[in-house]
């Protein structure tokens, strides 16, 4: 799923409301989201302002990491939480044993930070499984 749909998708909008945002044919969204036809440069810049997501992402297949990123990165709009401590936790493809971790008010978000990192895992360990056959 590229990023465009899927984005949508998490927004509950349909492609007739962003093409009215942007003042474009239902189709032409159809036709982005199909990867028959690529998004404009022009159009990039608004959809990450409406969005609060890199444009780098509405025209790319996705992974399910960058799935959850976006969900936290929704609910953090979304919720406005705030941290009430740090963690001392080890994090998966950290450079030193313990990283400081953010702790939220809404555990919402504690708990698709842990999902990221479980997935994280479970991707290095995947990528080390190949690796060693």
């Amino acid at each position: 799923m590229i990023g465009l749909e899927f984005i949508l998708w998490l927004y509950n909008m349909q492609h007739v409301e962003l093409a009215e945002h942007l003042g474009i044919k239902k189709q032409n969204i159809n036709m982005w989201v199909k990867r028959r036809q690529n998004i404009p440069k022009k159009y990039l810049p608004v959809l990450e302002e409406l969005f609060v997501i890199d444009r780098e992402v509405f025209s790319r297949e996705l992974d399910e990491i960058e799935k959850l990123e976006i969900q936290k990165e929704k609910l953090k709009n979304d919720l406005e939480p705030v941290i009430t401590r740090h963690d001392k936790r080890y994090k998966s493809g950290a450079v030193s044993d313990l990283v400081d971790i953010p702790i939220y008010d809404k555990e919402e978000i504690n708990i698709i930070e842990r999902d990221i990192e479980k997935a994280k895992l479970v991707t290095r360990f995947k990528r080390s499984d190949r690796y060693s056959r």
